[in-house]
């Protein structure tokens, strides 16, 4: 299982391959020289939030200044406490108490990248191109987003985000992927159109299946012929009020390493069937078969298996709507109280397509529940604010554990759930650490 690293320990560690371990270029080993450019640039650009206007001469091997001006964990311009996973392209996640916000901001959202982000800071992000198109389209289209703002109604809803890995880092075996513990998950306000106004005005004949989306970030390869990520949904999924073509999050335009300009966002499900950088709408007479769609990417056992078993990719069935889960944010993990105060909690909860029924939380690890507050969502497929307060009956260590239960009386499991070979749907309780003192 790789640890987490900040950008120091990553170059102190691996100097000779740190920058293809962060930016995801290659050195010229000899003159050290011109590795910042194609997609090794633009994700480095990416990051620091202004283009490189001498990146010809720039060593290889150097931190940027302005990330190498603090010993602190690597951090992106933007973003807020987010912690590095030791991986490429980058990848960060957020620690449970920076997400106690009931709407996420930009800043303490997740960073789940599958390839390169494009270069979009100088695009005028109305004149963006999207095509529809596909097997089962009957009226192929191309659109700006521009002409896609003025002719559909905007909608702005509250919608969970969450990667399919979310809390890969407790199975065991270990699965190959970012080792997410429970960070990749957020839960921002969007604002656009209903990808159905789209599909409608471009007819979806009787035969279609899928909805999926092609995108504008490059392979890690620098292959231009390769898509680092090309994923869909059933056509009754893509057709929920909820699904949408979203331009704007908080309020804000969508943050570059967010999709800017505009992005699929296909809520309750794992976040790669939300397609950043959104250059193409295929409407499909099949499972859409594009990157990441086929072999056993975003699939789980169609079977449960015993731990550490090879499944067959035929055997392997794709991820759908996300399980019942829930976070503690409050308050952080390690805090110390004393003997007789009562503790204070709170959190979230969501239910990938479904809604949470109940919340419970824990101090004898399982052995008894108190029910906590639970409040409606804001709206379909948005989490769930959850508060409660407990006490302890004497001094020592304590564990706090958070239950949610969906309205169709799923649990979460007190340990971790199927194994799977690539490490999905980990939705065990949360549980926090607290000292009570004497």
């Amino acid at each position: 299982m790789k640890k987490e690293k900040g950008l120091h320990e990553i170059y102190a560690d691996h100097p000779s391959d740190a920058d293809e371990l962060v930016w995801g270029r290659k050195v010229d080993r000899v003159s050290r020289r011109g590795f910042v450019k194609g997609s090794g640039l633009a994700a480095m650009t990416a990051v620091l939030g202004a283009s490189i206007p001498f990146a010809k001469f720039m060593p290889g091997g150097l931190i940027p200044a302005a990330l190498a001006q603090s010993d602190e964990a690597f951090s992106i311009p933007g973003k807020s406490g987010l912690t590095l996973l030791n991986d490429r392209p980058i990848n960060a996640e957020t620690p449970a108490h920076l997400l106690d916000d009931p709407v996420t901001p930009a800043s303490r959202l997740f960073v789940r990248n599958n390839g390169v982000p494009p270069s979009t800071r100088d695009i005028d992000p109305l004149e963006w191109q999207i095509t529809i198109e596909g097997e089962a389209c009957e009226r192929p289209k191309v659109m700006t987003l521009g002409e896609i703002q003025q002719r559909f109604k905007h909608h702005t809803l509250q919608l969970q985000i969450e990667c399919g890995g979310n809390g890969r880092s407790e199975f065991n075996p270990p699965a190959k992927g970012n080792q997410w513990t429970t960070g990749a998950i957020g839960c921002p306000e969007w604002t656009g159109v209903r990808l159905r106004d789209i599909l409608d005005e471009c007819g979806v004949a009787d035969n279609a299946v899928y909805v999926a989306y092609a995108a504008a970030d490059t392979h890690l390869s620098g292959d231009p012929t390769k898509q680092a990520i090309s994923r869909g949904v059933p056509v009754h999924k893509a057709l929920e009020d909820e699904s949408m073509i979203v331009w704007a999050m908080n309020g804000e335009p969508l943050p570059e390493l967010h999709g800017f300009p505009v992005r699929m966002l296909c809520s309750g499900w794992p976040a790669s069937v939300s397609g950043k950088w959104l250059t193409r709408i295929l409407i499909r007479d099949r499972v859409h078969d594009g990157a990441k769609m086929t072999g056993q990417s975003y699939r789980v056992p169609c079977k449960p298996v015993p731990p550490g078993t090879a499944v067959a990719d035929e055997d392997m069935c794709v991820i759908e709507s996300m399980p019942v889960k829930s976070l503690i944010t409050f308050p952080k993990s390690g805090i110390e109280v004393g003997a007789g105060q009562q503790l204070a909690l709170r959190g979230h909860a969501w239910a990938g397509d479904s809604r949470v029924k109940a919340m419970y939380t824990s101090i004898d690890f399982g052995a008894t529940w108190q029910k906590a507050k639970l409040k409606k969502p804001t709206n379909r497929l948005a989490w769930q604010h959850w508060s409660a307060s407990t006490g302890f009956p004497e001094a020592g260590y304590y564990e706090i554990w958070a239950r949610a239960v969906d309205d169709a009386g799923r649990s979460q499991p007190m340990v971790l759930p199927g194994w799977n070979p690539r490490g999905y749907l980990n939705n065990a309780c949360h549980r926090i650490a607290v000292r009570v003192n004497a």
